[in-house]
């Protein structure tokens, strides 16, 4: 329960104020159907973040315990440091609706994830926690509180929450991870 708790957790608040929140906030402005454009989300999400698991969890299998250990503290502290550089997206990147709302927004989302932080942040705790199926629950959870409300309620909520104070929240919880990790808190976790 604790890889489903950390993972939504840790993705909700890394997903606020990046590139697929803003691009959820375009997609719901361009086409005004949020109901085909939050299952888009969901589905690329699982789809994108099983891999990243997947990724996270043979890593986890081929590195061991000792070295694992530093990798992901080490790329926890990373993850605080990167939170803190909002992602912009440019309206001429908003993708048009050639394959339809659902698809458009499957396609898009899937390959704005490819690379972002709340991708990368799938695979360190996948490599962290032996369950990847509680993972990519928690992260997809994580990404839908995220961004069904940009969705829904678009711009009007987009100025509401003060970014820094989130993206800085979000940080601090890397860098408890990251130290613990280092000094061994995962030690019961086999790393």
């Amino acid at each position: 329960m604790d890889a489903f708790l950390v993972s939504t957790g840790i993705v909700a608040l890394a997903e606020i104020g990046d590139k697929t929140q803003l691009l959820a906030f375009l997609l719901a402005a361009r086409f005004r159907r949020p109901l085909p454009i939050v299952l888009g989300i969901f589905v690329a999400t699982i789809a994108n973040h099983a891999f990243a698991a997947a990724v996270g969890a043979l890593a986890g299998k081929l590195l061991g315990p000792d070295v694992m250990r530093w990798v992901l503290g080490i790329g926890f502290i990373a993850m605080a440091a990167w939170i803190m550089v909002p992602d912009d997206i440019d309206g001429d990147e908003a993708p048009r609706a050639r394959f339809g709302v659902f698809l458009t927004t499957v396609l898009a989302f899937f390959m704005a994830e490819m690379g972002d932080k709340t991708q990368v942040a799938t695979v360190a705790l996948a490599a962290r926690y032996a369950s990847t199926v509680w993972v990519v629950a928690g992260t997809t959870l994580g990404m839908m509180l995220a961004n069904v409300p940009a969705v829904y309620f678009g711009d009007r909520i987009s100025g509401k929450a003060p970014l820094q104070l989130v993206h800085g929240i979000a940080a601090l919880i890397f860098v408890v991870l990251g130290v613990a990790t280092l000094l061994g808190a995962g030690r019961n976790l086999g790393f």
